[in-house]
């Protein structure tokens, strides 16, 4: 089958890879229709966490057809149209009982059999080792788990986001604390701020505010989901924070943008290089700003992907004002039925997200288009059956 795979360092390629098999019981095959970029796929692009090899299929986000089945799968058919989760969990172990599905301890069991934070997909050499979804096929493991019937009134680019963006960004604003009447701000207007902020706004809060430099993506924010913006190159955040929430700061801070991303020049080209060897620290400016405007008492959630240490951190600011922090993957099976119901009754639109879709064969277009931002780009959508 045709698949993008990581070549080395900012390098892409659409080439023959083997087909998936069953390997499980519980396994199954999907025939995948659609599959989204994502800003954590940059860390791996980049070479900046210590998981990718050359050949290994990239993408975690994606939906399909069923083409076959475990003699262990009760819930999906041959045929059924499917949104897979981006998480891999077992629902089995101590962590799935308590719905902390991406800690999952058979998730991301590695071979041998260390406990890992759970799996995912696109991490063929990382926890679970799990190929991705930009592909014409996927295995999917713990399959009654992980894949969800897609309900006959939601098209295939709406429940695209219910694998990983939607989750996501309503796990932020649910155990960010998000309750009616609070101020809510947003950090970051990518797939996972916006729909982050969606979730805030249908959580009950009384103001959202999504920030970001880029001023297509606040525009967009602003027409689909009905929420207030800040362009930190032309307004101060921390004067209209403050007026916009009593004087005090906002209730809850999410922060969705990530470590400020690597520059070109001379670091690109040390990339290449090799800096694997010597990881820098991330720089997570976004979860600084979080942590310095949010009120006293108040919580902040880190959403961003963040591939190494952290130096700097105020940690007195977080104890010295009373801060709840919090960070974690995305728990998707909690939340991916709500969701996808959500999006049947027209409450949660995500279609306007797939800014770019192509044939799977541009796919190094695609992410040479996503990676740099061109031409209003929130996520890049590959087809495989195109």
């Amino acid at each position: 089958m045709r698949a993008l795979v990581w070549r080395g360092v900012h390098q892409l390629a659409v080439t023959q890879v083997p087909d998936p098999e069953l390997r499980n019981e519980q396994d199954m095959i999907v025939r995948v229709r659609k599959s989204a970029t994502c800003g954590s796929d940059l860390h791996l692009l980049g070479g900046h966490l210590p998981f990718p090899a050359r050949g290994d299929v990239l993408g975690h986000e994606f939906l399909g057809e069923v083409v076959e089945v475990g003699p262990r799968v009760r819930r999906h058919r041959v045929g059924d149209r499917v949104v897979v989760c981006s998480v891999v969990s077992c629902g089995r172990c101590w962590h799935c009982g308590r719905q902390e599905f991406s800690l999952c301890d058979n998730g991301g069991a590695g071979e041998s059999g260390d406990l890992t934070p759970g799996g995912r997909y696109g991490h063929a050499h990382g926890p679970g080792g799990f190929a991705g979804s930009h592909a014409e096929y996927v295995r999917v493991p713990y399959a009654d788990q992980g894949a969800f019937t897609v309900p006959d009134g939601v098209t295939d680019e709406r429940a695209l986001f219910a694998s990983d963006a939607a989750p996501t960004g309503w796990m932020g604003a649910d155990l960010g604390g998000v309750r009616p009447g609070d101020v809510v701000a947003v950090w970051g207007a990518g797939g996972v701020g916006q729909l982050a902020a969606r979730a805030a706004v249908l959580l009950g809060a009384e103001r959202v505010v999504v920030i970001d430099r880029l001023a297509d993506r606040l525009r967009m924010a602003e027409r689909h989901l009905g929420v207030e913006t800040l362009d930190p190159e032309t307004q101060e955040v921390a004067g209209e924070l403050r007026e916009r929430s009593g004087g005090r700061g906002p209730d809850v801070c999410i922060e969705a943008a990530g470590a400020a991303p690597p520059g070109g020049g001379p670091r690109r080209r040390r990339d290449r290089l090799g800096h694997l060897l010597r990881p820098e620290p991330d720089r997570p400016v976004a979860a600084h700003e979080a942590v310095r405007h949010c009120r006293k008492g108040g919580s902040v959630f880190l959403l961003g992907t963040y591939a190494g240490a952290v130096d700097g951190f105020p940690l007195g600011a977080v104890v010295d004002k009373g801060l709840t922090l919090r960070g974690a993957q995305q728990h998707g099976r909690r939340y991916i039925p709500m969701l996808l119901e959500r999006m049947a009754r027209g409450e949660l639109v995500t279609e306007h997200l797939a800014t770019h879709t192509m044939p799977l064969d541009e796919a190094p277009r695609g992410y040479d288009t996503f990676t740099n931002r061109r031409d209003g780009c929130v996520r890049a959508v590959f087809e495989p059956g195109r």
